[in-house]
This record gives C-alpha cells, structure tokens and sequence, in this order.
C-alpha cells in the first residue's frame, strides 16, 4: 500500500533544477518507497544501488569513480552515509554532463550526509527532509503548494473532523509508515526494535557512547519534559551525567531527526540562540513508546495529554513546511511574565501566532498569550487556536479556531 506524498513534487521540481536531489530524514519515514515509486511511475528507467548492501557499499567505499561507471545514471542510491566519499566521485561526473536530475540520494544521519554535502555538491544539489505522514497525507488531503498559515475568514475543512479518540489513537501510533499498514506490527515490539537499531546504528555512527544505559535514562527523562522549557542542568542531574554531555546528546537527537528544537522569538537573532528551547520528538509514536502510554484514552485524559497534543500539533506545522522542501519558520514566544504563545511563525518580517488547546470549544479566555505579542510586536498577523473543534470560527476580529485535522 503506498500512500502518496507531498514531497513528490518537490523532488520532481528540483530534479529539473539541480543534477542531485538528496532525500534525508530519519530511518524508516519512506524515503526509499518514495524515490523507487516515482522512478517507477516516471517510467525513467532510474536504477537503484542501496549501500546496505556490503559488495556495493565496498565498492563505493573503495573505488567511487568504478562504482559510478559499474551504476550508471539515472540512479537512486540510498543510504549515502554508508560511503560519503562517493559525494566527491558524483561532483567531478555531473560537472562532466551537466544534465539534471542524474542521481536522487538518500541518507538517514543528517551531520554524516550533510558534511559531505556541503564540501563536496554545494550548489549542485536539492536538499529536501522526508519524516513521517503528515495527517493530511494519511487522511488524502489534496496536495497544496503552500504550507500552513493562519488567515481570516470563513474557510474551507480539508479533513474530517478531529475526535478526540480519533486524535490520540494517532499520537500513541505516531507516523511511521510501516504502522499505518493494515497489517501494522504490535507497537511495542516495533517501537522496541527501532530503539535498538537506533541505538545500534546511528548513534554509534554519529557519537561513542560508553554508557548506553545512561543515553537510554536520558531519552524517557527528555521525553517527559516534551513542551518543556529545556533545562540542561536538571537533565543532567536527574540522568547522571554532565551538561556538556547532555548538550551534545541532544544534538545528536537533532542530527539523526528524532527531535526538533523550538527556539524562542527575539528580533536579534543572536538571542534565540542563547536563551532555552523547548524540544519536541518529530514522531509522537516513539515520545508516548518512551513515555509509557499505549492507549489512546489514557493518554487523552492523562498527565502528559496537554503535552503529546501540543507535540503533536507543532510536528504538523513543521512537517507543512518540510514536505513542501522548505525550512519550518517555527518559534516560541514567552515573556519574563510568563506571557506566552505557544507558536510564532515567521514570514516576510510579519508574525503569525499560533496557539495549541485540548479543548473543542476555544473562547477569549485562550488569547491572552496573542494579545500581549500583538502589544509588544509591530508586525502581527492573523492568529490560530488549533484545537479540536469541529470546524474553522473566528474567535475574535484576528483570530481564528482550527481544526488540528485542517493543517495540511
């Protein structure tokens, strides 16, 4: 069953502008389903090598410039971190033609491809990030060619209407494609196993960590704080370990596309660089795994509900941007007053704020966070309460209740 993806067209677009599209994103999101599906459908004739595998990894590894005369383009590699020396190999051939589209790469460890990238294909290739389905994508919401961005006005629904049960069986599955199949394995066994070779894999590929069970200690304790304002010092304190060590784990989580980092609005840059983010894990399947909830109920109603929503809803936003090809312009804005709205979208120098409630019924009362932005801020655009209500209201001359099933 192959779902379809927003990404298709960008990496179709940019195979007309760039001769390399580099597909990246964590291990088991379908960026290989989604390259082979459309070399298939395309009927380009576009071979396929993985580096999985040991004899072409070897060849790779050891004789690049044979390796690409041995696999010739159009081709899909996957798994580019395996060999990232090829990238030099596939520089000097598209220099040589200078035809577009010759090869799509994949790679699951960001910093390895990325390093590669930027030495050896700078302005040779299209970058775009592939996780998991969006809830557009697995409900078959029609593609747009712009992300999310809240407006005034009536509106239209793209989605069913959100149920609360409905909402959190999605959050405890999380998105991985693999568990939206109808013969889905049992999510506990999945999402152990893809601890295991996460932590067999890519971490050791990325960082030598020589106490697993610390990282492991680490990963639930960071889970629990989701949403949270990141305080490295008790992480550190409540893991065992030092905050340097804490700040380069968290880096890693980062770089292998398990967690993104929300960093707190300020017009000067430098500072949103300073003061503490907040962290979120890209799959809510893999957050409630390392949390323990696994049913959806008890989740909805627990300790952590207003927390694996909201992870759950900033994870739409970004991946809005992402499967469109584009960096996810995501803040958080908070005062010394602990004023604060939970989103700031940044475009074109105005912001578009962002609240996230559990509730079907938003009123006035979930504004206050917006009105002190709107106060404090020169350029404020249109506002969102994402929650779950049954369709799109205004709630006030700017502001808007959506449908969390209405991001797209």
């Amino acid at each position: 069953m192959y779902l379809t993806r927003y990404m298709e067209s960008v990496v179709l677009r940019l195979s007309r502008s760039f001769p390399v599209v580099l597909v990246t994103g964590p291990r088991q999101a379908g960026k290989t389903t989604l390259v082979r599906h459309l070399a298939e459908v395309q009927r380009s004739r576009r071979g396929y090598v993985s580096l999985d595998d040991f004899g072409a990894r070897r060849l790779a590894v050891d004789d690049p410039v044979l390796f690409l005369q041995s696999y010739r383009p159009p081709l899909v590699i996957d798994e580019i971190q395996h060999a990232p020396g090829l990238l030099s190999a596939i520089k000097a051939a598209v220099d040589r033609t200078g035809e577009m589209g010759q090869y799509w790469v994949t790679g699951s460890q960001s910093f390895a491809v990325m390093r590669g990238v930027s030495e050896s294909l700078a302005g040779r290739v299209g970058i775009v990030r592939l996780v998991g389905l969006s809830a557009a994508e697995e409900n078959g919401v029609r593609f747009g060619p712009r992300p999310f961005r809240p407006f005034v006005g009536r509106g239209v629904g793209t989605g069913p209407a959100p149920a609360l049960d409905g909402v959190f069986r999605r959050i405890i599955r999380g998105s991985f494609p693999r568990l939206v199949h109808r013969n889905a394995p049992p999510l506990g066994a999945w999402f152990s196993s893809y601890l295991q070779t996460y932590m067999e894999r890519d971490v050791r590929a990325l960082m030598e960590i020589s106490n697993p069970a610390a990282f492991e200690r680490f990963l639930r304790l960071l889970a629990a704080r989701v949403g949270q304002l990141l305080n490295m010092s008790d992480l550190a304190r409540d893991s065992r370990v030092s905050v340097p060590t804490i700040g380069g784990w968290v880096s890693l989580l980062e770089q292998s596309y398990q967690v993104i980092r929300l960093l707190p609005y300020s017009p000067n840059i430098g500072k949103r660089q300073i003061r503490a983010p907040k962290i979120y894990f890209i799959d809510t399947g893999l957050l409630c795994a390392l949390t323990g909830w696994s049913d959806p109920m008890l989740a909805a109603t627990g300790s952590m509900a207003g927390a694996l929503f909201e992870n759950h809803v900033v994870v739409e936003l970004a991946k809005s941007f992402w499967h469109r090809g584009m960096d996810a312009p995501l803040w958080f804005w908070r005062t010394k007053e602990k004023q604060e709205v939970d989103v700031v979208m940044e475009s074109d120098g105005r912001l578009f704020p962002v609240e996230i409630k559990l509730t079907a019924s938003p009123d006035g009362h979930d504004l206050g966070g917006m009105h002190a932005l709107r106060h404090q801020a020169a350029e404020v655009g249109p506002g969102a309460v994402v929650c779950l209500a049954p369709r799109r209201s205004m709630l006030d001359a700017s502001t808007q209740a959506v449908p969390v099933n209405d991001i797209r």
